[in-house]
């Protein structure tokens, strides 16, 4: 299993619309492709504004590669999204899941 993690900052204001984008369109998206396990889309205040931080976990780096094509560290971010952020990472880290725990 892979976590890909990928940051970007917003503006208050644009970060709420952000994180409806992510839920409605983003998630959608991702669910069609083959591999995909889940998303969460975290935040929190920083000095920028607030920071985003996305995590996508696929089967393996293959199904990573359906969604980046050829290079997984590459970042995916569509127009409508980039609108809404000040800043953005163009790469993303891809982590291989060693231990996975949750707490029932």
């Amino acid at each position: 299993m892979i976590a890909r993690i990928w940051r970007a900052t917003a503006t208050h204001e644009n970060a709420a619309d952000y994180q409806r984008h992510f839920a409605s369109r983003i998630v959608p998206h991702l669910k069609a492709i083959n591999g995909f396990s889940g998303a969460k889309l975290l935040r929190r205040e920083s000095h920028d504004g607030i920071e985003l931080l996305a995590m996508t976990l696929w089967q393996s780096l293959d199904s990573v590669r359906s969604f980046t094509g050829p290079d997984p560290e590459r970042a995916v971010i569509d127009a409508d999204a980039q609108a809404m952020l000040s800043t953005c990472d163009e790469t993303a880290a891809n982590y291989e899941i060693v231990v996975d725990e949750l707490r029932a």
